[in-house]
């Protein structure tokens, strides 16, 4: 029977439709929901973990994946981040079964009203359902099988397995996939450190991550979060007080777009190199974490350094003008206000070096525009670079102008204006116990320059690669007493076996005559260490730098070896530094100490040499012994006698300076740190007639010894047996009795000197002789006039 009133009629035909509706629905739910996917993604979750390194400590140094993510457990996420969700995405989460009916019905009228699918009205568990198995489009079956699959999670999982689920998946912007990333990401720390608001404006990002990205857009990330704020307080999960104090609360967020720790770029791609070798593509979705010998405190000083070290020098050879210089946009454009800050946006910082615009200049005082948005005024010693161009009366000659790009950096005397250098810097320090990697430096800026002039620059040592043929000699019978003639010397193409004469010259073209081995070492005199390589035979040296880690084939047998004409690389040099440091032992240089997979357990560990357990011997204690010994000579009285600025008595080395001082190098040492530094130009070229070992490396090394061996006792070299303590005549090397004036030498036993009665200069054999001059040697404690 029919109704009879107009308005029964509308509600039979409402029925009606709602019947079949449901009957669709019902329908479809039965056709759709055997062909749901199996949730093994779910329970057997997986989720594509980047490949982590971190040092020794602990600390983070890089991370390698196309996705940022952190996986957490959770019963560790704060109860904040959790209600900070709750609130911004399914405040009826632990009440309804996958489906909000209520919130359905929200964003069913919100559709009929707009015409088409706006409103979603998804819950965690439908998020968590698009996210793992669905597309983001915005369609009704979608949208079915996204409510049938919500259902279907609901029956097979726990609540919180889902909101775990939710919590480590959904993606937040920055590549940040997960809440424990994003933290790191815009906050640089773990979720257990966050405050209510940075939970509040985490929450807030699900929703649209690069509309609300607080990097990105400031004020729609703040309106989105005071949301959150004022949807907690209304659920009871924080109070009016909290409420008040999250509004207030000034937002922080990290100051560089690199998730890391520790600066240590360097490290990290090696780290990187290592793993892909092993692993292949699988280390960027594996969550394999990577533990290094590196330690914060030494890499740091080794940063602080080398950066330092690359500044000075830059500063000694003056300023190049500026990266370019912006001119304002045309009066009457569209341009905006703040053409200044967009134009600094678009430079990067390169290790600590600001970019800034100069605004105004006189010879006194420069104000810039920092990229960081503020006016700086920079005077006295932080013009220093730039002085001379400012003291420039012509206009038209002077280098700086309005506009002018600049790059400034932070001391602690203040501002000072810098430029971007060209030169290049590598830095190595290891324990020479073990050969654990502590600190390395491939270069000025890893985001400029990838090359690392650690482990691939191969170049010419100069002299300091002396000790090691005085090494040699020492095995063949030479004592640090050994006299030596210090004269030119010529060789015949013949005599050089390179097809060509060759007339090499001292450093500084001065010749004394004969020497003690030792004193030639502390002065780096060019013609002894020929002498000695040309006496002991150039096939045996090149035999016998093997012992130290030395390839033959990297240093042909030529005279010239002995002066360092080889190549090689800073990992190498600290290798083979590290058997003098300690005591004649071979250790091999790593980097790497263990992996650790996603659930921490320990998949592979690296062996290591140790002194005193597996470590090789390939050089006698004597040897080391008495090659430190003269070269603690060489850091206290020769070449590199500033290091006595450490203030310290086990300090050892070894300057070096190519020809034409392409390279310059200091190699040193004390028993428990061994470190090397090398400077120089990518394309090779002079550094400056003054720029020696001496003066280019050396104060790089100064600076990280002196803040890596600040609490470590000094400890000095024991003699070991078969060592002799005999007084000499420093003249001849000849022994004397103990009423007579002389000096102490270190001897073999076997190589002792035999006592004389006179001031015969006693030779080695195969040498002219005649007598030392009297007085033409250098005052030994002025550094500047050795080499």
């Amino acid at each position: 029977m029919l109704p009879k009133k107009w308005w029964q009629f509308l509600i039979l035909i409402a029925l009606v439709l709602g019947l079949v509706f449901t009957a669709l629905i019902g329908l479809a739910a039965t056709l759709i929901y055997p062909e749901l996917p199996s949730l093994d993604a779910l329970t057997d979750y997986k989720p594509k973990v980047p490949l982590r390194v971190y040092s020794e400590d602990n600390y983070l140094i890089g991370e390698f994946g196309e996705e940022r993510r952190a996986f957490i457990k959770i019963e560790d996420v704060p109860a904040s981040l959790k209600h900070a969700i709750l609130a911004a995405e399914d405040e009826r989460f632990y009440k309804h079964g996958g489906v909000d009916t209520m919130g359905i019905l929200r964003a069913a009228i919100a559709n009929v009203t707009s015409g088409s699918f706006k409103e979603g009205a998804s819950t965690i568990t439908m998020q968590v359902a698009r996210n793992f198995f669905l597309s983001s489009e915005k369609t009704a079956s979608r949208k079915l099988s996204e409510a049938l699959l919500a259902i279907k999670i609901e029956h097979n999982l726990t609540k919180d397995q889902i909101l775990e689920l939710y919590i480590n998946q959904i993606y937040l912007g920055q590549r940040s996939y997960g809440f424990a990333a994003a933290s790191q990401v815009y906050y640089g720390k773990p979720l257990n450190k966050l405050s209510v608001a940075e939970a509040a404006m985490l929450a807030g990002l699900p929703k649209a991550p690069s509309r609300y990205n607080p990097f990105a857009n400031p004020k729609r990330a703040t309106a989105r979060q005071h949301y959150v704020l004022r949807r907690m307080k209304e659920l009871r999960y924080i109070d009016e007080n909290t409420y008040n104090n999250a509004l207030k609360e000034p937002q922080k967020f990290r100051q560089t777009k690199q998730v890391r720790d520790l600066a240590a770029d360097y490290v990290a791609e090696i780290a990187r190199q290592m793993m892909y070798q092993r692993y292949k593509d699988d280390i960027y979705t594996s969550g394999l974490k990577v533990y290094t010998t590196i330690r914060k405190s030494n890499q740091e000083a080794a940063n602080k350094a080398v950066l330092q070290g690359i500044l000075d020098y830059d500063s000694r050879h003056g300023y190049r003008g500026p990266e370019k210089v912006i001119h304002p946009p045309a009066h009457g454009t569209e341009e905006e206000a703040n053409w200044v800050d967009k134009a600094l946006d678009e430079i990067e910082v390169s290790n600590g070096l600001i970019p800034a615009m100069v605004i105004n200049l006189s010879p006194k005082l420069v104000t810039v525009h920092s990229q960081s948005g503020e006016d700086i005024q920079i005077t006295g010693n932080g013009l220093s670079l730039v002085q001379k161009t400012l003291n420039e009366k012509d206009p038209s000659k002077r280098k700086l102008q309005p506009g002018a790009i600049v790059r400034i950096v932070k001391t602690t005397d203040g501002w000072q204006i810098t430029q971007l250098p060209q030169v290049q810097s590598g830095f190595i320090a290891l324990d020479p116990s073990t050969g654990a990697v502590r600190a390395l430096v491939g270069g000025f800026d890893f985001n400029r320059n990838k090359f690392n002039h650690v482990t691939q620059a191969w170049r010419q040592p100069g002299s300091s690669f002396k000790p090691f043929i005085y090494s040699a000699a020492l095995e063949k019978g030479f004592t640090p007493a050994s006299m030596i003639e210090d004269e030119p010397i010529t060789l015949s193409a013949a005599e050089t076996g390179s097809g060509s004469a060759w007339e090499p010259k001292n450093f500084d073209n001065t010749y004394e005559g004969p020497m003690r081995m030792r004193t030639a070492l502390t002065k780096s005199k060019n013609m002894v260490s020929i002498r000695i390589l040309q006496s002991i035979g150039v096939r045996y040296g090149q035999d016998y730098i093997t012992r130290f880690g030395f390839s033959p084939k990297d240093h042909p047998p030529y005279l010239a070896m002995a002066l360092g004409s080889g190549s090689v690389t800073p990992w190498q040099m600290a290798g083979a530094y590290a058997v003098f440091a300690n005591g004649g032992y071979r250790v091999r240089p790593y980097l790497i100490s263990k992996i650790v997979d996603p659930r921490g357990k320990v998949i592979e560990e690296t062996k290591f040499d140790e002194v005193g357990k597996n470590a090789v011997r390939v050089i006698d204690a004597r040897n080391a012994f008495i090659m430190t010994s003269m070269m603690q000579d060489v850091a206290r009285i020769g070449t590199a006698a500033k290091a006595r600025q450490i203030g310290r008595y086990d300090l050892a080395g070894k300057t070096g300076t190519t020809n034409s001082q392409v390279d310059a190098w200091f190699a040193g040492f004390n028993p428990k740190q061994v470190a090397i530094t090398w400077i120089g130009y990518d394309q090779p070229r002079s550094l400056g007639s003054n720029e020696t070992g001496g003066r280019a490396a050396l104060p790089i090394w100064i600076d990280y010894m002196t803040t890596a061996l600040r609490n470590v006792p000094d400890e000095p070299y024991s003699v070991p047996p078969g060592i002799t303590s005999v007084k000499i005549n420093p003249h001849t090397g000849m022994r004397v009795s103990d009423d007579e004036s002389g000096i102490y030498e270190y001897f073999y036993q076997e190589f002792m000197p035999p006592e004389t009665e006179d001031n015969t200069f006693s030779p080695i054999p195969g040498f002219p002789t005649s007598k030392p001059a009297e007085s033409t040697a250098t005052d030994p404690t002025r550094a500047d006039q050795l080499f």
